[in-house]
């Protein structure tokens, strides 16, 4: 076996040996606080993402940012295996209105606006206004800006984006038909009830959420028990943390009863 063969089987093997998996986890801290992991990873993927896709292509703009992410620098998107999750509850839910929380550099806005039918919208809000930015140039490039905002915000700031949702993309009662939600963790549970607060889903809303098991969504995922066959029916899908094999992770894609 040749040493770049070794190489690679150990990056695919071992992911924890990549020197951006443990550049990450030391900026844990810095990603908890600011949403970058600090060593301009972020940046970096923008620039290969434009250098190595096709304009007006989402499925390139997919391709180039899961190959950064495998072969330079690991980032925290959805990822692939569990893209293919996602992808199909955004065909089950059909959405004229969707919600993604935590939009970070725009992986799964691409994903979610590619799937969306003509006249549908997709809003994301991401906290960093650094990473939206990097989120509507990437958005831009696959040609998806025209059915995809994204808002610098977050829905526990105290009313002011929600409010603004409201008032300026036509978040009302009974409006909103789908969320992806893969922000802060502990944002997960008070941000669905603030929404449900809101009013703004309808028997048949689907909401999905990553990362219920890494790092971990523990109060969002016992309400769902709890509210099973209620006011919400929960498919619990078995996958892995990003762009790995070895760490078992959990994908939850709730309907919503009324």
């Amino acid at each position: 076996m040749s040493g770049k063969s070794l190489a690679t089987t150990l990056r695919e093997r071992l992911p924890f040996l990549r020197w951006s998996v443990i550049r990450f986890a030391l900026g844990g801290p810095t990603f908890m606080r600011t949403g970058q992991v600090g060593d301009g990873r972020e940046a970096a993927a923008r620039d290969y993402v434009l250098t190595h896709s096709a304009a007006g292509d989402p499925d390139s703009v997919l391709a180039a940012y899961d190959g950064f992410a495998r072969t330079q620098s690991m980032l925290v998107n959805v990822g692939d295996e569990k893209g293919l999750i996602l992808d199909a509850a955004v065909q089950r839910a059909a959405p004229k209105l969707a919600l993604e929380l935590g939009g970070y550099c725009g992986y799964s806005a691409v994903r979610i606006g590619r799937a969306l039918s003509p006249g549908a919208r997709l809003v994301s809000v991401e906290l960093n206004p650094d990473n939206a930015e990097i989120a509507r140039t990437l958005l831009a490039h696959a040609g998806l800006a025209d059915r995809v905002s994204v808002v610098v915000g977050t829905i526990g700031d105290g009313g002011k984006t929600v409010e603004r949702l409201a008032s300026e993309y036509g978040f009302g009662s009974g409006a909103l038909d789908f969320i992806f939600i893969d922000h802060d963790k502990s944002a997960y549970l008070p941000d669905l009830k603030t929404i449900l607060a809101a009013g703004w889903l309808h028997p048949g809303s689907i909401a999905v959420a990553d990362n219920v098991r890494i790092p971990g969504a523990p109060e969002y995922r016992r309400y769902l028990h709890e509210a099973e066959g209620a006011s919400w029916r929960t498919i619990e899908h078995e996958s892995h943390v990003e762009y790995q094999s070895l760490l078992k992770d959990l994908v939850l894609e709730s309907e919503y009863l009324g």
